[in-house]
């Protein structure tokens, strides 16, 4: 009769344990693809491909709203507040905090543009204009 109440418990309990043992995720059946990160709210995110850091001076808005803690607003406060000549400036300026700037310092880059010229390459031409 003693061996009978303990099958009897046994059976039970691996009844009761079978629908948790079901709801458990094994982890050989993972969707999750191995480039794939997780996100701020705890959802998988795929990684971006790595192209080389964000010239704050030329990207895009779209291109910094990819960067953390980067949001529309500060994208276009970036855009606003052009060029810079180092990327210190964005916490100098106040354009973004500190603790943003921490986060994407090593994604990010200042390229000065050749094309629009700098303030001293323009002193000698209006010399020339003056002397002329």
């Amino acid at each position: 009769m003693r061996v009978s109440r303990y099958l009897a418990a046994a059976a039970l309990s691996a009844l009761l344990a079978t629908p948790v043992a079901a709801q458990t995720a094994s982890p050989s059946t993972s969707t999750s693809h191995p480039s794939a990160t997780t996100g701020r709210h705890g959802t998988a995110t795929r990684a971006q491909p790595q192209t080389g850091p964000v010239d704050i001076n030329s990207a895009s808005a779209q291109e910094l709203d990819k960067l953390p803690g980067i949001g529309k607003a500060r994208a276009q406060a970036i855009i606003d507040h052009r060029p810079f000549k180092s990327t210190s400036e964005l916490v100098d300026r106040k354009v973004i905090p500190q603790n943003v700037y921490s986060q994407i310092k090593d994604r990010i880059v200042a390229h000065q543009s050749t094309a629009a010229g700098s303030g001293s390459s323009r002193r000698p031409s209006d010399a020339a204009k003056k002397s002329k």
